[in-house]
């Protein structure tokens, strides 16, 4: 198969989209498919990169509680029917297909006879753009040959609002990438009880709540604790305690680290917290942090309980509670049976989301569209009158 990929969010921009495209079409071109991913330029330089098509410019553009990558440019419309005409792609697969420009840009475009698949990231309780635009965004979903959401989350999230049939297809990880074993980072190993964060610096991370957790745990525990921040966001400056607030406590942020370095990252923690507040519709760091090895304290979310079943491969506290949290991590800290026993449980679950298997159901369904009677384009809108 010609497969063309849509996406705002592609390297040098981490996230989780980001991992998603990478990863299934380094996987479909194992395949044997032909995969081109359409995205957009965060910097002017022009280098050559196989495989990738960069137009327009990145900007960022507040949403969902995180910044959210939008493409910028005059005639992305004429660049999209150009790639797609020149390409003649037998599956173009755009990722948040409701989201502008590029993503919803191409439920529009002259696809030349490419069947097209939207893959549904996100995951909420409500949308105010979805509710005021609901017709026309429900008119672009129409045109979608075939719909595939990562979690059962953002299956609900989106059919709320966009009814029809979803698949749901989860998100993956790289297993051989982030396994135990791995050379920790230089100097954290050292004693201290590692507690590791990786994310966006977003409002609806929850950081502050786990600092407030940081000094209820180190009364809790005989260890010095450190609490390892790898990720940036706008909301650094605003979130970042006082270390006179920490109770002893350590914190190390680190910021972005190399995609080469980070799986060590995850070496050198002995707990990792994700302490989410919602709208998470996976949680790939989880994921990443099971494969490595290291036990799991997440939030309660709905997001989240996609990945992790409490008690027996993570423990989830209530989204919100500094004091669960503390439990949770002083529980892991001080039961090493316990610990042994959700690590162990951990792993296996995260080798059954390898890349591998996860992309053969995707080329599956990709193949399932293909066979299929192609959708009737639906008819123009038409202005609502008034009675």
């Amino acid at each position: 198969m010609k497969i063309g990929i849509v996406t705002q969010s592609y390297y040098p921009k981490p996230g989780g989209v980001t991992e998603v495209v990478h990863h299934t079409a380094v996987e479909l071109r194992r395949l044997g498919h032909e995969v081109t991913i359409i995205t957009t330029r965060y910097d002017h330089h022009r280098r050559k990169e196989p495989g990738i098509i960069r137009i327009g410019r990145n900007i960022l553009f507040p949403a969902n509680g995180a910044w959210t990558n939008v493409t910028a440019g005059r005639v992305l419309r004429r660049r999209l029917d150009e790639i797609f005409r020149r390409k003649r792609f037998d599956i173009i697969q755009t990722h948040c297909p409701l989201v502008p420009t590029l993503p919803l840009l191409t439920l529009f475009a002259d696809r030349a006879g490419a069947r097209l698949v939207g893959t549904f990231h996100a995951a909420a309780e409500k949308n105010g753009l979805y509710s005021i635009f609901r017709r026309p965004l429900d008119y672009a979903a129409r045109r979608l040959d075939h719909r595939v959401a990562v979690s059962e989350p953002a299956r609900k999230f989106a059919a709320r609002y966009f009814p029809g049939e979803y698949e749901i297809i989860p998100n993956g990880i790289d297993c051989r990438r982030f396994k135990p074993d791995i050379l920790p980072v230089e100097g954290l190993r050292d004693g201290k009880l590692n507690i590791l964060f990786v994310g966006r610096m977003d409002r609806r991370k929850g950081l502050p709540y786990l600092f407030k957790a940081l000094p209820i745990i180190q009364r809790s525990i005989p260890r010095l604790v450190r609490l390892i921040l790898v990720g940036e966001g706008s909301l650094r400056r605003k979130v970042m305690p006082r270390p006179i607030s920490l109770g002893g406590a350590e914190i190390m942020a680190v910021g972005r680290v190399d995609a080469q370095l980070l799986p060590r990252y995850y070496a050198s923690a002995d707990v990792f917290c994700a302490p989410a507040t919602g709208r998470e519709s996976f949680g790939i760091v989880l994921l990443e942090a099971m494969a490595a090895g290291v036990p799991i304290v997440a939030s309660d979310i709905p997001g989240f309980r996609c990945v992790v079943t409490s008690g027996r491969d993570g423990i989830l506290a209530a989204p919100g509670s500094p004091e669960e949290i503390a439990d949770a991590v002083t529980r892991i800290a001080s039961d090493p049976t316990m610990t042994a026993r959700i690590t162990a449980a951990g792993r296996d679950k995260a080798l059954s989301y390898n890349w591998e298997s996860v992309t053969v159901r995707l080329e599956k369904s990709f193949r399932k569209v293909l066979d299929q009677e192609s959708k009737p384009v639906p008819e123009p809108l038409r202005p609502v009158e008034a009675e």
